[in-house]
């Protein structure tokens, strides 16, 4: 088992979405250069989705086309459908991220379609991709708790993973949605999906609202995990999750693999140095 971290910084994308502030497109690229030249392998730039729905985020286009790339870097794009896909490759994009969900109540909520909606609407993700050899992230959101339905169990979880896996090659993706995940949860998850993916191929998506995603990880990283996702400062939520306030910072994560003598590969001084930049753009003095 390696004792590499590989860490995708959502920020750009998870972290934005989320705030009431409209960020100008330059402070995006901004982020994304800063995080890139601080070693951050895979960073979640933008999402191409309607702007009605998430508006934060309207200039997808812009801001992929804008960055300059850094050779080794892999920017990603959340798409929900064959059109969103379309706009991504047509702006340079080197990986996609689509989005269900384990419960039927939030993903009605967050993509206004059923569990098996989302599914079809993937097909054609799937098939395109395959034929330009563009790598897919699959999110499973709620994997823990639903603010709507409740706990959700693992073997809800194995299920959307499962179909997920039959419909082609795919990195899954687990996200405790509203950050209520306790250690013995995520010991439930791996053991429920761990015999289809194996558990370093796994990510976890790990949310802060109890301030106990750092237990997770240790716990996590115990059982063979080796990549999470993390947005520079704490950014991010979710708008259709109430209690959501953010993701795991991306700099305790980092803190954490250096007292655990695991190795990432990034500058942990220039993601602070990225948070702090972007937090200035969304509180201003």
């Amino acid at each position: 088992m390696t004792d590499r971290i590989v860490v995708t910084d959502v920020g750009p994308r998870d972290g934005l979405q989320n705030e009431d502030v409209q960020v100008a497109t330059q402070a995006k690229i901004d982020l994304i250069q800063a995080l890139a030249a601080a070693g951050v392998p895979h960073i979640e730039a933008t999402a191409f989705v309607h702007p009605r729905w998430v508006p934060q985020l309207a200039d997808a286009t812009e801001v992929l086309q804008g960055i300059d790339r850094t050779p080794g870097t892999v920017y990603s794009a959340l798409v929900p459908n064959v059109e969103g896909l379309e706009r991504a490759l047509a702006a340079g994009v080197d990986k996609v991220s689509v989005f269900t969900a384990a419960s039927e109540t939030f993903s009605r909520t967050n993509t206004n379609a059923s569990i098996d909606q989302t599914l079809e609407r993937f097909a054609g993700v799937f098939e395109l991709c395959a034929a330009r050899a563009l790598p897919i992230r699959a999110y499973v959101s709620t994997a823990v708790r639903c603010p709507f339905e409740g706990d959700i169990s693992p073997s809800a979880v194995a299920g959307v993973v499962e179909r997920l896996l039959a419909m082609g090659p795919c990195e899954i993706d687990l996200g405790d949605t509203i950050g209520v995940a306790k250690p013995d949860d995520i010991d439930a998850l791996l053991d429920a999906v761990g015999s289809m993916v194996p558990v370093d191929a796994l990510v976890l998506h790990l949310h802060d609202t109890n301030g106990g995603a750092l237990h997770c990880v240790r716990r996590a990283i115990e059982r063979g995990v080796r990549r999470f996702d993390a947005a520079c400062a704490g950014l991010g939520g979710c708008p259709y999750a109430p209690g959501a306030p953010g993701n795991l910072a991306t700099e305790a994560l980092l803190g954490l693999c250096a007292e655990l003598g695991l190795q990432t590969g990034i500058d942990a001084q220039g993601v602070a140095a990225a948070g702090r930049a972007i937090r200035s753009q969304l509180n201003p003095v």
